[in-house]
């Protein structure tokens, strides 16, 4: 089956590493550079949905989700966790920003999550219904971007190494890596390598004994970068600690994802890890004022001015190194 849209997970086991933040301005940068984009919140937290919509809409949508013309993903999933059928078909809400679109998260996709961890086993047994589960978001996926004729999917992941994000990075194309300059990012990347790579090697071990013409997910997610984040800067300078840190993070990322990920197979990371896509440093209010009013840093009324125009540098940055990283990683490595 054809996928529409590149697929890339926001993912870091670590929490508070800003990785709602960065999906929605990425996102938004995308969309205004002329990309179509699909943003999915796959965090039973349900924050990117809480990013563009008030209490009382979400209070109503989850109340509705389970019921016929629900809009989550948990609407689309539930026949795969009932056992009743394959994923209904959710129509994706258009955003504040022409071109973005959002299938809104569920807090009961900690359900499905339970649900994957007795389906991945079912997968080394060849069982289809076990297959058919852990491909359920793929699947999903597939007939929204197919539907708004998706150019990207941004994953908003939770910060975990459970079943459905194994089921999520699966299905990616690439994965960035947003860091916080400290010590707990550093200790939190000496395990992120080894949990991807034998996440990729039991998935090409489930491919191999699936039985012939069942849609798999491609399971090679490639690392494309990281984006250190809300540091604190004197003058033009990231402060001393953090900046130490950030030295930590890189040599940890290589160490440990980059070279890790090259074991497994070379197109996977690039040998050095580079420069990051960008760094987002300390925002304040301005991320407060964007929540508030559900819009990207871009769209914020008030704050101050030069704050918001750096903001807006700083994600459009990313979105044209995610872009340029992209298209030399097509050229590299062409798909079949």
């Amino acid at each position: 089956m054809k996928r529409h849209g590149t697929r890339i997970a926001l993912y870091n086991h670590k929490g508070g590493v800003g990785k709602t933040t960065i999906t929605v301005n990425v996102g938004a940068a995308l969309a205004e550079a002329g990309k179509t984009v699909l943003l999915v919140d796959s965090d039973p937290q349900c924050n990117l949905t809480s990013h563009f919509f008030d209490d009382d809409f979400i209070n109503k949508l989850l109340d509705d989700s389970a019921k016929p013309g629900g809009r989550t993903i948990w609407s689309a999933l539930k026949p795969v966790a009932d056992l009743v059928g394959d994923v209904n078909f959710v129509r994706p809400y258009d955003t504040v920003v022409d071109e973005l679109y959002l299938l809104p998260g569920d807090i009961r996709l900690s359900e499905f999550e339970i649900f994957l961890a007795d389906s991945w086993t079912d997968c080394f047994k060849r069982r289809l219904g076990g297959l058919r589960a852990t491909c359920a978001i793929s699947s999903l996926v597939n007939q929204l971007s197919d539907d708004i004729k998706a150019d990207f999917v941004l994953y908003d992941t939770g910060p975990n190494i459970g079943p459905l994000n194994r089921a999520l990075l699966l299905d990616c194309d690439y994965f960035v890596v947003p860091v916080a300059c400290d010590l707990f990012s550093v200790r939190a990347l000496s395990t992120l390598g080894q949990t991807l790579k034998s996440w990729v090697l039991d998935w090409q071990t489930i491919t191999s004994l699936a039985p012939d013409g069942i849609d798999l997910m491609p399971g090679m997610p490639k690392y494309l970068g990281h984006i250190p984040q809300q540091f604190k800067v004197y003058g033009q300078t990231m402060v001393k600690n953090q900046s130490y840190y950030l030295g930590q993070v890189n040599k940890r990322l290589y160490s440990e994802v980059t070279n890790v990920l090259r074991a497994v197979n070379t197109s996977l990371a690039p040998k050095a890890v580079g420069a990051p896509l960008g760094e987002v440093k300390e925002f304040g209010v301005l991320i407060q004022l964007a929540q508030q009013q559900g819009v990207p840093l871009s769209d914020v009324d008030g704050g101050v001015r030069y704050q918001k125009e750096q903001a807006v540098s700083v994600f459009n940055k990313i979105a044209r190194s995610i872009l340029k990283k992209i298209d030399a990683d097509s050229t590299t490595h062409p798909k079949n």
